[in-house]
């Protein structure tokens, strides 16, 4: 099975990764997994008054940020996992991924703020369900 997991570098996502790696969960000799991490991209006008590798060196601290633990822990349980980073929405980004590649599963946490704070916010969790045919996997 090909699994996508779709990190933020919070509690959240390592209440995501201590599940798949729980007793009789997904090892990874069985399984093939790839790890997402988005982030939302500094607005335009904002951005234009910033060098462009200033701010393309900004996102690529945010994701060693975050996606080193979540290699190191992977490793730690014998799971090998290719890592991608990008910038944009990163609902969109997760949901456009699972389809191009195929994924057979999207594992995510969910900060869980409730009905009234989607329909506020919004929530990653939220659109990527909407966007997205690829099953869906949240974990509080």
């Amino acid at each position: 099975m090909k699994i996508l997991l779709a990190v933020d570098g919070s509690v959240y996502t390592q209440r995501m990764l201590d599940h798949i790696v729980g007793p009789g969960r997904w090892p990874g000799t069985l399984n093939q997994f790839a790890v997402i991490h988005c982030a939302a991209a500094a607005p335009h006008r904002s951005a234009a008054f910033e060098d462009l590798a200033v701010v393309q060196g900004y996102y690529d601290e945010d994701a060693q940020a975050v996606l080193r633990p979540v290699r190191e822990f992977l490793a730690r349980h014998d799971i090998v996992a290719a890592c991608v980073h990008d910038v944009g929405s990163p609902a969109r980004k997760i949901a456009d991924l699972a389809q191009r590649e195929g994924f057979d599963l999207i594992v995510m946490g969910s900060h869980g703020l409730g009905a009234l704070a989607n329909v506020v916010l919004g929530s990653v969790a939220t659109q990527v369900l909407a966007l997205c045919q690829t099953p869906v996997l949240l974990i509080r």
